[in-house]
């Protein structure tokens, strides 16, 4: 009975993250088939092809990326957004997640997407999180002085985090990508490193 329990829990958990993938990407392509048949059901009638709405979907974006790209499209798109920065509640949520989005954005700040190694002195502890500020001349009065860096710490299995503002010196710089360490810390760094392959020796 231990052995089956055993072997469905191991069968669970291998097909878990295949399904619920799957289901995610199932509901998107059933979501953009469906407002592109309503959007272009006017236009081309009953012709439809099944995957119109996938392509459509992402001729759209690369659409919208290539315009905002160019100047004056961003200075009308800092129009459009005035009534999302100027309402009180809407301001909040409008600002939070462009800012969250802008962090991890292709052009973001150089230097500041970085994931760092907090380490405070005479403590062994070491927790894994991301720069997202180095200046701090825009803040109100009232931080320490001294060169500080603005750490985010994610947290496992929610979203959600702290950001602390720690001297320089506590952070050293590590070679992984922003997306691998929210995705590591997602999962409470549970994933454990590739095996090497038989019969390979230690790197030299």
């Amino acid at each position: 009975m231990k052995k089956l329990y055993r072997y469905f829990f191991r069968g669970l958990i291998t097909v878990l993250p295949v399904a619920l993938t799957l289901y995610l990407l199932y509901i998107f392509l059933a979501w953009t088939e469906k407002l592109t048949l309503w959007v272009l059901s006017p236009v081309i009638g009953g012709f439809y092809v099944p995957g119109m709405g996938l392509v459509s979907g992402v001729l759209i974006i690369l659409l919208i990326g290539y315009l905002v790209s160019k100047p004056g499209v961003r200075r009308l798109l800092s129009i459009v957004e005035l009534p999302f920065t100027n309402l009180p509640v809407v301001k909040s949520i409008y600002s939070s997640l462009k800012s969250f989005a802008d962090y991890f954005s292709p052009s973001g700040k150089p230097g500041e997407q970085s994931v760092v190694i907090l380490r405070m002195p005479g403590h062994p502890l070491e927790i894994v999180g991301l720069v997202t500020r180095r200046g701090f001349a825009d803040l109100p009065p009232g931080f320490l002085p001294g060169e500080r860096v603005a750490v985010y710490l994610p947290m496992g299995y929610m979203i959600g985090g702290y950001t602390v503002f720690v001297p320089v010196e506590w952070v050293q710089p590590i070679d992984m990508s922003v997306e691998e360490a929210m995705r590591s810390s997602l999962i409470a760094w549970m994933a454990r490193p590739a095996s090497p392959p038989p019969g390979a020796g230690p790197a030299p």
